[in-house]
């Protein structure tokens, strides 16, 4: 895809949905985005490309970024054997991104639903949401219910409440 940003951006405004966009340096990890929770004003979540160890099943756990990632627990609250990092050409194929810009807004491009979407319960209490427009070169803030009513159901996805401890 050429511009995969601009893309997802013409996407969202399809869907009436207004986002605060932040654009800054590419960001790889997590712990490089403290400088931007800062400027947000809100702590930023981490979304993680997982798969079963087969790549077989795949999933998006979209977390609190302060959280780690235990991947038993959740694993178990899913009821699929020990999931693993899914590989790069996966999560290309099915959402059109690349490692450190993983973000929900994928799914809009995971049209035959290979992706399960999981959502960490503490996520659902926050009003808005900071994540990448698929693209780690730009943050955007968006509300959360946005997320859940508009961009879900628009991609004809739904999503699982896990715990991450």
């Amino acid at each position: 895809m050429e511009n995969i940003k601009q893309i997802t951006y013409d996407k969202l405004k399809e869907l009436g949905i207004s986002y605060d966009v932040y654009d800054h340096e590419p960001l790889y990890t997590i712990e490089a985005a403290a400088e931007l929770d800062k400027k947000i004003g809100f702590p930023i979540c981490k979304n993680l490309f997982l798969s079963t160890k087969h790549q077989t099943e795949f999933y998006l756990l979209f977390m609190m970024g302060e959280k780690k990632f235990r991947t038993g627990s959740v694993s178990k609250q899913v009821g699929v054997p020990r999931m693993t990092f899914g590989d790069d050409g996966h999560m290309w194929e099915y959402l059109k991104i690349r490692p450190g810009a993983v973000s929900p807004l994928g799914l809009l491009y995971d049209t035959e639903h290979h992706v399960n979407f999981l959502i960490d319960s503490d996520v659902l209490n926050m009003e808005k949401i900071s994540i990448h427009p698929c693209d780690n070169t730009s943050t955007i803030v968006i509300q959360t219910k946005d997320l859940l009513e508009k961009i879900l159901p628009a991609c004809g996805h739904a999503y699982r409440v896990v715990t991450v401890e």
